[in-house]
């Protein structure tokens, strides 16, 4: 490697930055005066252009300092004294990774790690970082999901989100068109459904490791974090949140944040019996009750759960509002013990989408609104986490101005977006033949929305009976998708009445 020619690269982006440094600063010389009719908002549209653009610089530049960290530590490895321990030769060249990129052993151990699955497993995500259209952001998302499967899952994963020739190819939003944060949620939920392992199994495993965190921090404050099974959590959080919103109201000063904070810290620093349950008050212990014993989560909590598995012919995950895949042996403890009400959609079993209902008056029903909160699982606003629970139900085309009911003309933004919405002049679009719905800025920039990616439920192998009857499952149909009728022969009531009847002593 000629450090003639490196430091003349460098020096070349340097400049360039300095052209790029003065486009910004209105530099005279530089040609940059804005012209047109309105030359603050070409002053504007220029710096988004810039700000694009770094976006992609940055990501080359990221694949490249990955590069250049695996190849220097495959270099020190490779001329370390055949006698040094592999530990102390590890330790060296962390320590200088940290040192050129002033950054702590633990950044730089982090970034040796990523670069190494990068640049070995990941071929598909480098590729995608040097041609700018991921994020590093992006790139470690992608590197901690796979880093728990094997090769074979590992470029199924990339594939699905990056090669659009893939059989399952991921739909909607790009994942570099969408925040690392969201990406991670989708990424997620798609190693769940495709782990060789079991969810059931895995969740087991993780609740063994179910502990409460203490992390002192600046200013006389701390964190205190729980890692909970997400059923308990998500209870936990959405319960809170109602209580807080109930104590909101003219002479209450405190924010959302702050009341959800001011709750839990009460209903923890009291008896240690949550308010409610049969203690409305909190004091004391109720008779009988177990201050160690976990609750059922009776919280409002929206769980969809494929009928196959619900019955328990299947072990696929089922959804939980605001989290993600959930074992289905979960999912069935809650409906058991937990659900208060239930709310009945009908999906396409060929796909596993939502069907669509509509109606011809201004006014949601009841189930028009739990479908829109099961169609998009939160804000449909680019990058926006906020759950459907605080979500509005809103007309995508204006019902003055014509627009219907139905829910594809529905959208469900926070209270904030919504807001965005009519006073900032952000549009919501619609969904086109070749475009899925998305917003449009007041600068005239389309964003695309996130989508979920609806999968066909699985479903169950015949029972042995039907089997020797000769009802078999039918063949998957040429270029995808199941028949739309099947005959299992017994129903699934039928055959676990029959193992009751039959059972041996």
């Amino acid at each position: 490697m000629a450090k003639a020619a490196v430091a003349k690269a460098f020096e070349d982006i340097n400049a360039a930055l300095a052209v790029l440094n003065a486009e910004l600063d209105g530099d005279p010389g530089s040609g940059s005066e804005p012209t047109g009719a309105d030359p603050l908002a070409a002053l504007a549209d220029g710096c988004l252009d810039l700000l694009a653009g770094v976006r992609a610089v940055e990501a080359r530049v990221a694949a490249l300092k990955a590069r250049a960290a695996v190849q220097y530590a495959d270099t020190a490895y490779a001329v370390a004294p055949p006698d040094a321990p592999v530990r102390a030769v590890e330790m060296a060249v962390t320590a200088e990774v940290a040192c050129v990129l002033t950054i702590g052993d633990r950044a730089a151990g982090s970034l040796l790690n990523q670069s190494h699955m990068l640049t070995t497993v990941l071929p598909l995500t480098l590729s995608a970082l040097q041609e700018g259209t991921l994020s590093w952001q992006h790139v470690r998302v992608m590197v901690d999901e796979a880093a728990t499967l094997d090769r074979h899952g590992a470029a199924a994963l990339e594939a699905h989100f990056l090669d659009p020739d893939a059989p399952d190819a991921a739909g909607g939003c790009p994942a570099g068109e969408m925040p690392a944060s969201r990406f991670r949620h989708k990424a997620r939920t798609w190693r769940e459904r495709h782990h060789a392992e079991s969810i059931e199994a895995r969740h087991a495993k993780g609740v063994l490791d179910r502990q409460v965190l203490y992390a002192p921090d600046r200013d006389g404050m701390a964190w205190l974090s729980a890692y909970l099974p997400a059923d308990q959590a998500a209870a936990i959080w959405n319960r809170t949140t109602a209580l807080a919103r109930g104590l909101q109201g003219p002479g209450e000063d405190r924010t959302l944040t702050q009341l959800r904070a001011d709750v839990l810290a009460t209903a923890l620093l009291t008896s240690g019996n949550p308010v409610g349950n049969g203690n409305p008050e909190g004091n004391g212990n109720p008779e009988g009750s177990d201050p160690g014993h976990v609750p059922a989560p009776r919280a409002q909590v929206l769980v969809t759960v494929p009928v196959f598995a619900l019955l328990g012919a299947t072990e696929e995950p089922a959804i939980l509002d605001g989290y993600g895949p959930i074992p289905a042996s979960m999912a069935r403890d809650l409906v058991a013990d937990g659900a208060d009400s239930f709310y009945r959609v009908l999906i396409d079993p060929r796909d596993g989408a939502p069907l669509e209902i509509g109606r011809t008056s201004y006014r949601l029903t009841k189930a028009m609104r739990q479908w829109l909160r099961l169609r998009d699982g939160k804000c449909p606003f680019p990058g926006c986490s906020n759950q459907s629970l605080d979500n509005e139900a809103d007309h995508l085309l204006a019902w003055a101005k014509g627009g219907t009911t139905g829910v594809a003309n529905l959208g469900q933004p926070c209270p904030k977006h919504h807001r965005l919405r009519h006073l900032i002049n952000w549009q919501p679009t619609p969904a086109t033949k070749h475009d899925p719905p998305g917003w449009t800025s007041p600068t005239g920039r389309h964003y695309k929305s996130e989508h979920q990616d609806w999968e066909p439920p699985h479903w169950p192998e015949p029972n042995p009976k039907a089997r020797k009857n000769g009802h078999q499952l039918p063949a998957r149909r040429k270029g995808g998708g199941h028949s739309d009728f099947i005959h299992l022969g017994l129903s699934l009531g039928e055959d676990g009445l029959e193992r009751i009847l039959h059972a041996t002593a």
